[in-house]
């Protein structure tokens, strides 16, 4: 099979698609018995053309990934849900769907509702990108409560869920919504990345995501950047640990369980030293002895932590190989020079300034497309997956043929 038969991409195209006459010279390039992924990314999609590509979903027999990012530039409110339905709807049945990617189109709360069926019902997808949609509290909800509702599915079928990946950032989701996310993800047990980054929760939130997750045993990778795990007064001293049970709390229970986990990043996210003793006092257990990056930028972090930090960076995480700390405090004091040493005898990198954060970046990207190893996480492909154990390098090789398109 030819890759050309395989895949139909026009991503970044820029075409204005309105009507079925615009989109059929490219709907004629789609082979209902071999195309495995389609890619339009980057285009504008309108009702027509969109009920167009329904029908043609519906009929398929092979898609994987439907890359269906960046969609919506320039369309009226009228026109997205209607548009959203005829393609949801032609995705809704196709068993083999792995992937579905629908990041940075401004549904918002109002036009989230065609995604219920689609996400309900599609058990087969394990791979699910919800990025910069707008979603809002009220929209948020509505999407936990339909994957709770497709993991109860899956389980009255007697069949484990098979949702893998859930990506969910920048969608002012806040607490309002947090609930019925620890609920979908605790019945998905068998997630193994969940990145929620800047959504605006607070520490009721921030908790009861945790809990959910500490489900998730298979957990690989973790990012809560932009989120609180303490709620901050303004008579509250931080750097004080007040006694009372905080987001850190639930987060050090949970860590016990992510034996697995490979990447955490925390940034952002008001851990304050109290909270991050309690996280060393989690990592210190020896069992994470796979946890290759930790990510602990601007947590009013100072000199009196960071010697158990490498202490316990040196002694219990043998695997830490890209450690970042940008925009805490004292970070010219003499126990990093040290920390960064023990890094560097790895391979790996200590990150102090924004310098050392760029050259980082491309390498924070592939950690976040591979540390996953989908297939070989459905146990596919048992080789693969005892390659994810081992070092990021031997990683990237091994999952180069392996990992589902980002």
């Amino acid at each position: 099979m030819s890759t050309e038969s395989r895949v139909l991409s026009l991503l970044g195209r820029n075409l204005k698609l309105d009507t079925r006459l615009d989109i059929e010279p490219y709907l004629k390039q789609i082979d209902v018995d071999t195309t495995e992924e389609i890619h339009l990314s980057g285009n504008t999609i309108g009702v027509e053309a969109a009920e167009a590509l329904g029908e043609v979903l519906k009929t398929m027999k092979t898609l994987k990934v439907a890359n269906f990012s960046d969609i919506f530039t320039g369309r009226l409110i009228d026109e997205i849900p209607l548009a959203l339905t005829a393609l949801c709807n032609g995705l809704k049945d196709i068993a083999t769907l792995q992937e579905l990617n629908l990041n940075d189109n401004a549904f918002g709360g109002r036009s989230v509702h065609p995604l219920v069926p689609l996400l309900v019902h599609n058990c087969s997808i394990r791979v699910l990108k919800l990025d910069n949609n707008g979603l809002g509290p009220a929209g948020g909800k509505v999407v936990a409560d339909a994957l709770l509702e497709s993991a109860k599915l899956s389980q009255a079928a007697g069949m484990p869920s098979n949702l893998r990946v859930v990506i969910c950032g920048r969608n002012r989701l806040e607490d309002g919504s947090a609930t019925a996310w620890a609920a979908a993800f605790a019945a998905h047990g068998n997630l193994t990345k969940v990145r929620m980054v800047q959504n605006g929760i607070r520490e009721a939130g921030f908790t009861a995501l945790v809990r959910g997750l500490a489900k998730c045993s298979s957990l690989r990778y973790l990012n809560l950047r932009d989120n609180l795990g303490r709620n901050i007064e303004e008579d509250d001293d931080p750097t004080e640990d007040d006694g009372i049970e905080h987001g850190w709390h639930a987060l050090a229970d949970a860590l016990s369980e992510w034996k697995d986990l490979r990447y955490l990043d925390v940034s952002d996210c008001s851990v304050y030293p109290p909270g991050f003793q309690l996280l060393m006092g989690a990592l210190e257990s020896g069992i994470h002895t796979k946890l290759h990056t930790l990510m602990f930028d601007n947590n009013d972090l100072d000199a009196a932590v960071y010697q158990r930090l490498h202490d316990v960076v040196k002694r219990h995480l043998p695997s830490v190989k890209r450690l970042s700390l940008l925009w805490n405090e004292d970070l010219d004091d003499a126990t990093l020079s040290t920390l960064g040493n023990v890094i560097e005898d790895r391979g790996g990198q200590l990150i102090l300034d924004e310098e050392d954060e760029e050259e980082g970046d491309e390498r924070e990207l592939e950690d976040e497309k591979d540390v996953v190893a989908d297939h070989a996480v459905g146990g596919k492909d048992k080789a693969a997956e005892k390659k994810v154990d081992e070092t990021d390098a031997e990683l990237e090789s091994a999952l180069a043929g392996l990992t589902i398109s980002s």
